[in-house]
């Protein structure tokens, strides 16, 4: 799941209310924003009602004009790596200091605020029952996350982005945290070409890559993955390992790596190469974890982060995430649609070598069996050939005192089979279970089908239809013989009567 959340909020987050009324109390709550240097937030209490209810609502980035956020290549496979990945004042070597510091909110920001609430409750731009209908329509705004606010002569109009408090549009999700460690040294590289592209041209991209690091003999660019993203875009993941003139070998450290492609000639330099985007795969600390955890969004309600926080699945893998708007929403639809895509193929190919192995297993059990059966005549010659050497060997020489003993135990065993009250009674009468076994096996394997009680019943209704129409048809030739046995009849009693009269 990948969710990439844009800028952060201009303002400071504001516990939004669920409904508007008139123009309430506030009160400054620490609301710490999830970012590597933005303020921290102040929340309002309901600005159109005298109670704080809070508002549905999950989204902001998680930093300003620092970086991307967390959450780009979250599903993507880029990982949490390097916090601020398009850092603009400062460059991030590592998640360490500096990461969660959160400088006091600036008056700037508070007469931001103070400008929204005005836009949303009481604008006094026309001066009549119109700014009513204005407040309404900034609510709308606010709502939907877009559109200018304006509430003043005076005062520039009020920017409404989703990363608004009052913005419906969000949700919350839950991404995989990485495993991977600052030693790895994966660097993901997002290029904005296809995957076939990159496979084919992967060794000019390495020796690229190669040259960007300044040519350097005892450095090494390994290519870990390549990986299809939506777009037609395509995730490469590269770890650079450097050589000592001792012979030994160490990889790059992720960070190290990061911060030097975040320079501005090299950046410059991949953007060349069609780089839209890099982030350094490191796993997060449990320190890291808890402040991201115990610090909700900007603009993220507590309560419903302190809810989300309980219905993780999998609270040692996975973290929960805002997602703001539309455009994230259509985001992950699309990575899930690769990642469906992908694992659709990998049970694909699974699958083909399922069905192989089971020809090879099929094949296998036939020559088993076809060795077994050869195992056993070649056992028979060699017994055969065996008597006829020790037949030929024994040539001449009297029969020994073991060969007679042996002897004597042959003929009382044969003796013993031949009896029909001993072995041999009971061997015949176990072929004949056999076979009657096997008689009724074959007639039961026979007789193994199964009617559908839908076709039964109309077999059934058939076979009726059948004897009815046998039933009336016997009783149509009942009737006509009793008149012809009538007509015979009558016709025998009248036969003397006319002989009389003709004679």
């Amino acid at each position: 799941m990948a969710f990439n959340f844009g800028t952060a909020a201009g303002a400071g987050a504001s516990n939004p209310s669920g409904a508007f009324g008139g123009f309430g109390t506030t009160t400054t709550t620490a609301a710490p924003a999830f970012s590597f240097s933005a303020p921290t937030n102040t929340g309002t209490t309901g600005l159109f009602g005298a109670t704080q209810n809070k508002g549905f609502g999950f989204g902001t980035s998680f930093g300003t004009g620092t970086g991307t956020g967390l959450g780009t290549g979250l599903g993507t496979g880029l990982g949490f790596g390097g916090f601020g990945t398009q850092q603009q004042q400062q460059q991030q070597t590592s998640l360490g200091g500096g990461l969660f510091s959160q400088p006091a909110q600036t008056p700037a920001q508070s007469n931001q605020l103070i400008n929204t609430a005005s836009a949303l409750s009481a604008p006094t731009l026309l001066g009549d029952e119109r700014d009513a209908i204005l407040a309404k329509w900034n609510q709308l705004q606010a709502f939907w996350g877009t559109g200018k606010g304006y509430f003043s002569n005076n005062i520039a109009p009020v920017e409404f982005t989703q990363e608004n408090p009052f913005c419906r549009f969000k949700a919350v999700g839950y991404s995989l945290m990485p495993n991977n460690k600052d030693e790895d040294g994966l660097v993901v590289l997002v290029f904005n070409r296809k995957e076939a592209d990159i496979r084919s041209q992967q060794q000019q991209l390495v020796e690229s890559l190669h040259k960007i690091l300044g040519g350097n003999q005892t450095l090494t660019v390994n290519v870990e993955g390549v990986k299809t993203m939506p777009d037609d875009q395509t995730e490469v993941i590269i770890y650079v390992v450097e050589r000592s003139p001792n012979g030994t070998s160490r990889r790059v450290p992720a960070t190290t790596l990061y911060a030097h492609f975040e320079q501005a000639n090299i950046k410059s330099s991949l953007q060349q190469l069609g780089v839209s985007f890099s982030m350094a795969r490191t796993e997060l600390s449990p320190a890291q974890v808890k402040q991201l955890l115990q610090n909700p969004p900007a603009g993220v309600d507590p309560i419903i982060w302190e809810q989300a926080k309980v219905d993780n699945p999998d609270p040692d893998k996975l973290i929960p995430v805002p997602m703001v708007g539309f455009k994230e929403l259509l985001r992950r639809l699309k990575v899930q649609d690769q990642m469906t895509k992908q694992h659709q193929t990998r049970l694909d190919i699974i699958s083909e070598d399922i069905s192989e192995l089971q020809k090879n297993q099929t094949t296998t059990m036939a020559k088993i069996a076809q060795y077994k059966r050869k195992l056993m005549a070649l056992s028979h010659r060699t017994l055969q050939v065996l008597i006829k050497q020790e037949i030929q060997r024994k040539s001449g020489y009297a029969i020994q005192a073991d060969e007679e003993q042996l002897r004597v135990q042959l003929d009382i065993i044969q003796c013993e089979l031949n009896a029909p009250t001993q072995f041999r009674g009971r061997l015949n009468e176990l072929m004949s279970q056999i076979r009657m076994q096997n008689h009724f096996g074959a007639v039961r394997a026979e007789e193994r089908y199964y009617i559908d009680s839908d076709l039964l019943r109309e077999i059934k209704q058939h076979l009726k239809q059948q004897q009815e129409g046998l039933s009336h048809l016997i009783s149509i030739i009942k009737d006509d013989l009793e008149d012809i046995k009538l007509i015979e009849h009558e016709l025998n009693e009248s036969l003397p009567m006319r002989g009389g009269f003709f004679s």
